[in-house]
């Protein structure tokens, strides 16, 4: 998102923002380009967060996850909590304010290409618009695929953020349909524990963590994980681990340690067992690879 200072100066991105991160692929498309990303990324408000603007460069979604706030998009105001989604155009005028008691954290991806804003209106949510969906949980882990794909060089990375974008707004048109017919409480909670798990998977540990971080039972997480996925929840904190620790070496390299430790993992020999286990080779052999390839 951008910010509007004293004068009505459109910028870019927003300075009212913590521990943004943020990716940058085609700011300046080419004519004719088809719909796909320009930038975006997660920014947590600070509780003076506010912008007015009257137009921007961008088509752009955005997505309320945690805490709350209210948008105003051309004189109409909505409020804003976990599960709003909403849209502008280019020439939408839109104002955003966090409540400052509980900050928002907020994914956003601006468009590219004339046919951007008829997407947006396919998936549900025109320029000018907003949805709550009440079952959300799965879009973060979207966003943060986006965002970590937008984020790694190389020149297959547009196509990627393009293929995660359709994918984005294929399930945010599925949460709205699915919402007009009702929507299953357990699926619901399945999708926050799983977010969850991977948002915070180089912490968590236990099971009991897990169960408390998401407010239930260890019985009641183990039965959703059994209805809802193919695998247990321990299995999938696994798996996000030495995903995390996968993408650490082939990115960064470094000791193998210094992954597991990234994980959560003191002991190098038990990490090394269950990064074979789960991607069938070691993890110096990736190590090796990433020398060589």
């Amino acid at each position: 998102m951008d910010k509007v200072g004293r004068k009505q100066r459109p910028e870019l991105l927003s300075q009212q923002v913590t521990g943004a991160r943020y990716f940058f692929l085609n700011l300046a498309p080419t004519r004719g380009a088809r719909v796909g990303p320009a930038l975006g990324g997660r920014e947590l408000c600070n509780p003076d967060y506010r912008i007015i603007r009257e137009t921007y460069a961008y088509d752009g979604l955005e997505y309320v996850t945690e805490g709350a706030g209210w948008v105003e998009l051309d004189g109409r105001r909505h409020p804003l909590g976990p599960g709003a989604v909403f849209a502008y155009g280019r020439a939408t005028r839109c104002e955003i304010q966090t409540d400052p008691a509980r900050p928002m954290v907020k994914y956003f991806v601006c468009l590219t290409g004339g046919a951007a804003a008829r997407r947006l209106a396919r998936a549900g949510v025109a320029p000018g618009g907003l949805q709550v969906l009440a079952a959300h949980a799965e879009l973060r882990g979207l966003f943060e695929d986006l965002i970590h794909e937008g984020q790694r060089p190389g020149r297959l990375a547009l196509e990627l953020c393009a293929a995660r974008l359709e994918l984005l707004l294929l399930k945010i048109e599925e949460h709205i349909r699915a919402g007009a017919r009702g929507e299953d409480p357990a699926r619901e909670r399945f999708l926050r524990c799983k977010a969850l798990i991977e948002e915070r998977a180089e912490k968590l540990v236990t099971l009991e963590e897990i169960a408390a971080a998401a407010g239930l039972e260890v019985s009641s997480i183990c039965r959703l994980f059994r209805r809802h996925h193919d695998c247990s929840p321990y299995q999938h904190l696994l798996r996000r681990k030495m995903t995390l620790a996968a993408e650490h070496l082939v990115e960064n390299g470094g000791l193998v340690k210094e992954a597991a430790q990234r994980v959560g993992f003191s002991d190098p020999y038990h990490f090394s067992r269950c990064f074979k286990a789960v991607h069938g080779v070691a993890p110096r052999d990736l190590l090796r690879y990433r020398r060589t390839g």
